[in-house]
């Protein structure tokens, strides 16, 4: 008797005992969250973030151990933007100098800082504390900011700093999140509703997917006390955990309900489910976990820590499909399909085949080249703009200028560029070089003072450590992050800094700040992208032939993959290094992409393409099992799978849609890229791409492994069926592949040259030597007339391995009547 899958043997066990498996879920969530919670999030520290020159400044600094203070700037101007009246500047300074020193959140306050074209006066305050958790105790500072703007009429006061900044992007994102969730969970359970027509049904998927992604925020916690974790990965968390788990359940679900429709009891349609969807599961799960991993290769502490996370939610959505969810099944039994939404019920429950589906395939069965040109093309003209693709990081310019906090950031750098676009100058020398090193810098800061690509609203400040051995100095531009003039002067800086420490021995010099970091982490992902994409090709196309046994299928998935990533890619460049959709999405166009954002859309994209790819080719290769032809089986594993495929496809194009809601440029980009590229997928590749080129290639799409269907395919099988196949007599939607067993005594009359019915159409037996021979399909004989009687059957019974065997072969009492392939 053949050892059932793990997934089996797994699902039966959660089937037979659902209260303990609901049970240790249960507790295991619980737990994750509790111990997630206790251990609290170790971040990145800028130290960690940074790579190339602008990381080994950061590096210099933090070993000066400068204390972190959160500073505040008050910008005081008049309401109509014109020319500050003197007087009144002046006394409005004076009332937030004196509202400021009174709070107890307050450690000091400068001077009244005129600004160079007289339009405005700045108040610096620094706040007590750290800067990490400033945002929460900087509410009383905007309060008295706040105060002091009602008391003085025709003046506008803004408040600018590390708290009031990071509150108040944090408070637009936060309602961002907020509006996302609120549209994402409606949105995802309309659409099960009319996937499955039963409010239970639709609601299971979510709350497995939502339990996913509170295990994987526990378990992350806990994961970045060894790999720190960056602040977008509860996000991508939320991201990845919502569109796997619904769509591993969904896949489960949907194939436990056709197996129950075909009459098997709830505890065999879980078997059949866990091994056919629950070895795709893994399978899929598997091939996610791999791209995923090849983040680890770009050696940079954030894509590392997205890779954890999503690898995390990942897994845990595979273990909650093959553990909770058959429990959870057989415990609802039939209340599954309850309460029964009338209209959508019907829908769902209609008998018979669609008729769209076939209809689509047409062109690609009927002409699979011709089908294959044309999509091909099509998906490679999408692709075009991709080759004028331009990376940068996305800076203060990228915020949407309808943020309150942005527009007063607008308003400091207007009148004082010095608080923009800051260049940080880092010095590490002997304690004994510290005079010789502030004369050096002092020396470079009279150089930028005669150079338009700096700022000189004010005079910048050398910070030296305790020790003397570390030295700092902020530059500023006045040009934006991501502008011409910002690059110019980070790159004169960085020929100026080494010239000016040339005298002083001992002294390592860099350049940090956010234009340093944005060119340094571009030119870092360009070097280190071909790492990242060769090892997630070369996992996936192993991965892929382990599963398959076959060359073609893990060629075809990844040139297909390839295809689709590819023409996303040309969507994203069009969309948002253009200014024609700025309107439509709300953003401002950079004329750029998100530096980080292709070789991390190209692992999810990767990945989550080929989880659909795994099970459309699984039904295709369950059909070429059973029997049928390559491109019968083509049209059957397609149209099979199609209803699935296509519901969870709307759901991960919905909820990454709402993505691009957002107000954050990298978070529109992230939603719009992952959007079309699942939508790309799910309807040009699944329907057009792949079927045309399975049946172009037909029974070489097997290579170098057999599989019966094709034309001029081997009669037999494998001894051991594959994992993730049925016997076809276990498969109603298979069984007219299956020739139809009678092992009564045949009729005498019956004559020698019968046709073999199968599927419809007809086959003959074929004949050798003048004799007929057995007709061999999937590994099993069928009776044959020789010399007038029937042999090797007889009256009911068959032989095998030399002796015989009455009745029909089974290997499991608990599906009589099935024979082994």
């Amino acid at each position: 008797m053949r050892k059932k899958p793990a997934t089996v043997r797994i699902a039966r066990w959660s089937a037979t005992h659902p209260w303990s498996a609901i049970g240790l879920w249960v507790v295991f969530v619980a737990a994750c969250l509790v111990l997630g919670g206790a251990a609290g999030t170790n971040s990145i520290s800028d130290e960690e973030s940074g790579v190339r020159e602008s990381g080994r400044a950061g590096k210099i600094v933090h070993s000066g151990d400068f204390p972190e203070k959160a500073e505040e700037n008050v910008l005081i101007t008049a309401e109509d933007g014109g020319k500050l009246d003197p007087a009144a500047g002046r006394e409005a300074a004076a009332d937030v100098v004196e509202r400021m020193k009174a709070l107890d959140e307050v450690e000091g306050v400068g001077d009244p800082v005129p600004a160079p074209d007289g339009k405005a006066l700045l108040v610096p305050v620094t706040m007590k504390g750290d800067t990490e958790n400033a945002d929460q105790r900087v509410q009383p500072l905007l309060d008295a900011s706040a105060s002091v703007q009602d008391a003085h009429e025709g003046l506008r006061v803004d408040e600018v700093g590390t708290g009031s900044t990071a509150k108040g992007l944090s408070e637009t994102l936060g309602e961002d999140f907020k509006k996302a969730e609120l549209i994402s969970l409606p949105l995802t359970l309309l659409i099960l509703l009319v996937v499955f027509g039963a409010i239970i049904a639709a609601g299971v998927p979510v709350v497995l997917a939502l339990s996913c992604v509170g295990a994987a925020i526990g378990l992350s916690t806990l994961a970045s006390h060894v790999l720190p974790e960056t602040s977008a990965v509860s996000n991508v968390i939320l991201l990845m955990g919502m569109a796997v788990g619904v769509d591993y359940s969904l896949f489960y679900l949907k194939r436990e309900r056709e197996e129950r429709r075909a009459g098997k009891s709830h505890v065999d349609a879980i078997e059949v489910a866990a091994e056919t969807s629950g070895h795709t599961v893994v399978v899929s799960g598997t091939t996610v976990i791999v791209a995923m991993a090849g983040l680890y290769l770009a050696n940079e502490a954030t894509f590392a820590s997205l890779a954890t996370g999503s690898i995390i939610v990942v897994a845990v959505a595979v273990l909650a499909s093959l553990t909770v969810l058959p429990a959870l099944l057989a415990k609802l039994g039939r209340w599954v399909d309850k309460p029964k939404v009338p209209l959508l019920w019907r829908l769902t429950m209609r008998s018979g085949e669609s008729r769209v589906w076939p209809a689509l395939l047409r062109p690609a069965l009927s002409k699979p080249f011709v089908t294959l040109v044309v999509s091909v093309g099509a998906l490679l003209l999408l692709a075009v703009p991709a080759l004028d693709m331009k990376l940068k990081q996305p800076g203060s310019d990228d915020l949407s200028r309808d943020i309150a906090v942005v527009q007063a950031m607008d308003r400091l750098t207007g009148h004082f560029p010095s608080k923009g676009t800051v260049h940080q100058v880092a010095v590490r020398a002997p304690a004994d070089r510290a005079d010789d090193v502030k004369t050096a810098l002092n020396g470079l800061l009279e150089r930028t003072a005669k150079d338009e690509l700096f700022a000189h609203d004010s005079t910048p400040t050398i910070k030296e450590s305790e020790d003397r051995r570390v030295h700092t100095v902020d530059v500023g531009t006045p040009y934006q992050p991501k502008s011409d003039g910002a690059r110019e002067s980070l790159d004169l800086l960085r020929e100026w800094v080494p010239q000016a420490m040339a005298d002083v021995p001992g002294a390592e010099s860099a350049v940090g700040g956010k234009v340093a970091q944005g060119v340094d982490f571009t030119g870092h992902l360009e070097e280190r992208m071909p790492w990242v994409v060769g090892f997630v090709l070369l996992l996936t196309f192993v991965t892929m032939v382990m599963i398959f046994r076959s060359i073609a299928v893990a060629l075809s998935a990844i040139l297909l993959n390839l295809l689709s990533a590819a023409a996303a890619f040309g969507v994203l460049v069009a969309v948002f290094q253009n200014t024609w959709a700025e309107g439509f999405l709300d953003f401002h166009s950079s004329g750029a992409v998100v530096s980080w954002l292709p070789l991390f859309l190209f692992v999810v994209l990767f990945g989550l393409s080929m989880d659909y790819h795994v099970f459309v080719v699984s039904r295709i290769r369950e059909a070429a099992l059973a029997g049928a032809p390559t491109r019968t089986a083509v049209r059957e594993g397609i149209t099979r799978s199609a209803g699935v495929v296509t519901s969870a496809a709307i759901v991960m194009v919905g909820v990454f849609a709402i993505f691009g809601t957002l107000s954050m440029v990298e978070f529109k980009q992230l939603g719009v890229g992952l959007a079309a590229a699942i939508l790309l997928d799910a309807v040009i590749i699944r329907i057009y791409v792949l079927p045309a080129l399975m049946t172009a290639l037909g029974k070489w799409n097997w290579w170098p492994g057999k599989v019966p269907g094709g034309p001029g395919g081997p009669a037999s099988l494998p001894d051991q069926a594959e994992p993730g196949s049925r016997h076809a007599e276990e498969q109603p939607q298979y069984a007219r592949f299956a020739a139809e067993q009678q092992y009564g005594q045949p009729s005498a009359q019956q004559a020698p040259q019968q046709s073999y019915q199968q599927g419809g159409y007809q086959q003959q037996p074929y004949q050798q030597g003048g004799q007929q021979q057995p007709y061999q399909q999937g590994g099993y004989q069928q009776p044959y007339q020789q010399g007038g009687h029937q042999d090797p059957y007889q009256q009911g019974g068959y032989q095998q391995g030399g002796h015989q065997q009455s009745g029909p072969y089974h290997d499991d009492a608990s599906r009589p009547g099935y024979y082994q392939q």
